[in-house]
Parts: C-alpha cells; sequence; structure tokens
C-alpha cells in the first residue's frame, strides 16, 4: 500500500465531506458575518468578538484546507466489493490470543480510527501486522506492554 494516499471508506469519506460542507456553508458565514459587525463597533484592538472572530475564522480556513487535502488524496475503498484471502484494507479481522480471549478490529483509514468502535487505522501497528496474513495464521504484536502472539480465527469485509 502507498503510504501517501488516504485509504478511506466510504463513510469516512462522507464524514470528512460532511465536516467540510458544515464548515464552509454553516459555521464559516457565522463567524464572518460577527466579525463584520464587530469591526463595525470601532476600535478592533479591545474588541474581544473582533479578536474571537478573526482567531476563529483561522482556525476554520484551517481546517478547510486539512479536510480539502485530505479528500483530494482520499482513495475511496467499500470493504463491502473485496474479496481477498488475505487481510486487506477495509478486513474485519477477529483474532483470538493465548488465552483464548478473541477481539474484532476494523482496518480503516486515518481520518476514520475509533477504538471504542474497534475501528484501526491500517497504519498502526496492529493493522501493519495483520495486513497480508491470512485466516489462522499466528501473528506477532508488539505492543508497549510487549509481544503478543494471536491467531487469525475470522476476515470478513462487509
Amino acid at each position: 500500500m502507498d503510504h501517501s494516499t488516504n485509504y478511506i471508506t466510504p463513510a469516512g469519506f462522507e464524514k470528512l465531506r460532511a465536516e467540510y460542507t458544515e464548515l464552509l456553508h454553516r459555521e464559516r458565514p457565522k463567524v464572518v458575518e460577527t466579525v463584520t459587525w464587530a469591526a463595525s463597533n470601532g476600535d478592533r484592538s479591545e474588541n474581544a468578538d473582533y479578536q474571537y472572530g478573526k482567531k476563529r475564522l483561522r482556525e476554520i480556513d484551517r481546517r478547510l484546507h486539512f479536510l480539502q487535502k485530505r479528500m483530494e488524496a482520499a482513495e475511496v475503498i467499500d470493504p463491502g466489493t473485496l474479496k481477498s484471502e488475505k487481510i486487506v484494507f477495509g478486513a474485519t479481522v477477529t483474532i483470538e490470543d493465548e488465552d483464548g480471549n478473541s477481539k474484532t478490529y476494523k482496518i480503516v483509514g486515518e481520518d476514520e480510527f475509533n477504538i471504542k468502535e474497534n475501528k484501526i487505522s491500517w497504519k498502526s501497528p496492529v493493522a501493519k501486522a495483520l495486513l497480508g496474513k491470512k485466516l489462522d495464521d499466528e501473528v506477532k504484536i508488539i505492543k508497549p506492554t510487549g509481544e503478543e502472539i494471536v491467531v487469525i480465527t475470522k476476515i470478513i469485509f462487509i
């Protein structure tokens, strides 16, 4: 996989686009309106609304620029269309440790990882250890707490 490409699922891409749209069409115009109003009140050096508004506009513009670049670099991959014997981006993988405890991870893009939902970035150490492996393979995962040997018990694409 190309590390400069922003691999992302359709849901992850839609989330980026929704944030971009919200900032551009709703939040930014409101802040511009506030700044314009505050600027009309005279002395800008001691005008908190003006100062905060200008700062917030810079933050919004920075985030819009970031989101635009991420979307331009995006390669949308729909896990539901994938078929592979090996673990690839978009796979949902169940692993089992030596004590019989199992854990399921979905390998997603950097912009959509959410550890509470067991969504891990394809660039994370766990995903890197799993990528390219097959069902029943033993995998050594290096964690901050040490090495862990797991077995891949299930691979699905949803």
